[in-house]
């Protein structure tokens, strides 16, 4: 006997018969920043914080371009806009499955100062358990449900970030930041 792991064939939004009556619901892409929700993305930071401040890591000519070329489609959704904040985080670039480039700021250091969000996020074993029997699933890429999140606007200049083009600030949630998967995970349980 042979055991065949097959991947399903993918799939697109316009493949499913009733999302096709429905496209401007269900939309490829976000057009911009999202509507006020009943949760934002906030940051507390340990008494006595001082601002950090990391010189922008060295890339490569072709992240340089990637660089580049999100910058722009942030910047123009309005997820970011130019910083003159004291607070500033490199930018590092990581190769996905499909070997593109997922853009990624190093807040390690801005971790570090911030106060632990203590929403309990569920077991991992618990949700597989809840997925017995079930024939029908689906995945969304959390860059855009992270984005689907307002920063408070006193926290925006907290996260901003540097790059050999300019000093920049999210206006919406953006990963590697240490609450953003529990504030994710309570603004899906409401």
């Amino acid at each position: 006997a042979q055991v065949v792991e097959k991947e399903p064939a993918e799939r697109h939004l316009e493949d499913v018969p009733v999302i096709c009556k429905f496209l401007d619901v269900f939309p490829e892409d976000l057009p911009g920043l999202p509507p006020p929700r009943q949760v934002k993305f906030e940051i507390e930071l340990v008494p006595g914080a001082a601002p950090v401040v990391r010189a922008p890591y060295r890339l490569a000519p072709s992240e340089m371009k990637e660089l580049a070329k999100q910058l722009q489609e942030l910047s123009d959704k309005g997820f970011i806009r130019p910083s003159s904040s004291p607070w500033g985080a490199p930018v590092l670039f990581v190769k996905k499955k499909d070997r593109s480039f997922r853009m990624c700021i190093d807040y390690r250091e801005l971790n570090k100062l911030t106060i632990k969000n203590r929403y309990r996020l569920p077991r991992i074993d618990d949700l597989f358990d809840q997925l017995q029997g079930l024939s029908v699933y689906s995945k969304i890429d959390l860059r855009f449900g992270y984005h689907q999140l307002r920063v408070r606007e006193k926290d925006i200049p907290i996260m901003a970030f540097r790059t050999r083009y300019g000093h920049y600030e999210f206006q919406v949630m953006p990963f590697g930041l240490t609450n953003a998967p529990v504030v994710f995970m309570d603004l899906m349980n409401r």
